[in-house]
């Protein structure tokens, strides 16, 4: 059950059957060793977590656990995922915890490590693991100390000190719909948009772990049609939704159209470019080939890089980069900022270019060649196949780029997260998911004749791969 739970860049499980608080408890104690392995002296720690119900006796066991171990640590309550980031770069902490399920079913819950400023993935994980086996059963008294921290104030201090000088009468007010799908942006969005000129319609900004109206992922159509619906309604200039802790954004138009993530990451690249001219901007596997293309035509260097929050974020670090990307609505802005994926600082920089540019979202967009494509396409399979799934789809794509097997034909192949191959019209994506029992796909084509085809050869290849097994 423990080699389940500690995935490639968190740690997440069903609650009760495999999160329960004592493993809280010896999760608090295990990464509260290996923080203390890479740190002199005194350690201290952030923990923050997101409004599942579950949520607060696992902060209750981790809190515990790492108080055991010696640990100061800066409580901060229920907040946003991008808050418990925001305070290690803000308080005088060497790394911190966020539980949160994100965007996965009410049963799931998880942690979110991290050792310094940096989210910690891979072996780090592993290497926590094996500390968290190999426990002493007798562990001293309790020795940390716990002070709560009201990081909501203190992040919306920072951002309205940013931000302030767009509530000025010389920039048009706009009418923004934000939906919180009851997790916590609602804590903090709808009054910060409010301090700096916009007009708020708030939909499910009451936190509530239950989840009541709709389930907090924004790149499920299905999620997000009530904001659809509301931000045509009333005629608001732009419509946002998040998911459960407020690190992925979805975006819709003055027209009721989803802007997805790479769109998203055309408008703050079109944007950044202007002062940054030749940045590197990453973008994940999922994204469109014109985003890549509009980034490289603006000037910029863009790299194509693995999916996963940790991933990006370390590949940022690695490169240098300025801003990067995921189709699943995580953004990551280095701009003026930290440089990790905070919906709700996104949401302030897109406000900020349609006030100072006067331009709508489709304006903004202006250009980019009309693609067809589908959203990320969730094929069930199990953890314990879907690696060796996506593999064998892999071989085979290579021995169709070499021997033209394939019915399409294959122009280029991408390995670097599962198989993205290009074909003459467009190109299509299988890749194992990091946080779910899922196999991802998306396919985009320059018409939907070409759509169809392949998405339902990839659909083939995926089927054929499961057989095998």
């Amino acid at each position: 059950m423990i080699d389940k739970i500690f995935r490639e860049y968190d740690i997440r499980g069903i609650v009760e059957k495999e999160l329960t608080r004592e493993f809280a408890f010896s999760l608090g104690r295990a990464f509260g060793q290996y923080v203390k392995r890479h740190v002199d002296g005194s350690v201290s720690l952030s923990v923050g977590r997101d409004i599942r119900l579950s949520s607060g006796y696992l902060a209750e066991g981790l809190i515990d656990g790492l108080t055991t171990e010696g640990i100061h640590v800066y409580d901060l309550g229920v907040c946003p995922t991008p808050l418990q980031y925001f305070s290690l770069f803000t308080l005088d902490v060497q790394g911190g915890v966020m539980i949160t399920g994100s965007h996965n079913p009410p049963e799931y819950n998880g942690f979110k490590l991290s050792l310094g400023k940096t989210t910690i993935h891979g072996e780090a994980i592993q290497e926590i693991k094996k500390i968290l086996i190999n426990l002493d059963e007798t562990c001293s008294a309790r020795s940390g100390s716990v002070t709560g921290v009201d990081i909501i104030s203190r992040y919306k201090d920072y951002m309205f000190e940013q931000f302030s000088y767009l509530s000025s009468p010389e920039y048009k007010r706009i009418k923004v719909v934000v939906d919180a799908g009851n997790g916590t942006a609602g804590l903090v969005m709808p009054e910060l948009l409010e301090s700096i000129g916009c007009d708020v319609i708030r939909l499910y900004c009451e936190p509530d772990g239950r989840f009541p109206n709709h389930h907090p992922d924004p790149t499920v159509v299905e999620n997000i049609k009530d904001l659809i619906n509301t931000t045509l309604s009333t005629g608001a200039d732009l419509g946002v939704g998040y998911d459960g802790d407020a690190d992925r954004i979805g975006i819709i138009d003055e027209g009721g159209d989803i802007v997805w993530g790479d769109q998203i990451m055309i408008i703050l690249s079109r944007e950044i470019l202007k002062q940054h001219p030749g940045a590197t901007i990453i973008g994940d596997v999922k994204c469109s080939q014109t985003m890549f293309e509009d980034i490289r035509a603006k000037g910029g260097h863009p790299i194509m890089w693995k999916t996963g929050h940790s991933l990006v974020k370390d590949k940022m670090k690695k490169e240098g980069a300025i801003l990067a990307g995921e189709l699943s609505g995580h953004i990551f802005i280095g701009d003026r900022y930290f440089g990790y994926d905070d919906a709700l600082y996104t949401t302030l920089r897109i406000v900020e270019i349609m006030k100072t540019s006067g331009k709508g979202i489709k304006e903004l967009l202006s250009g980019i060649p009309k693609m067809h494509s589908t959203p990320e396409i969730r094929l069930d399979c199990p953890d314990s196949k879907k690696k060796t799934v996506v593999q064998k789809v892999v071989e085979r794509f290579r021995s169709y780029s070499t021997d033209g097997g394939s019915p399409h034909r294959v122009l280029e192949i991408y390995d670097t997260d599962g198989v993205r191959a290009v074909f003459e019209k467009g190109w299509a994506l299988l890749r194992s998911s990091n946080t779910q029992p899922v196999v991802v796909m998306r396919v985009e084509a320059e018409d939907k004749e070409s759509l169809s085809q392949y998405k339902e050869f990839m659909e083939s290849e995926f089927l054929k791969a499961m057989e095998e097994i």
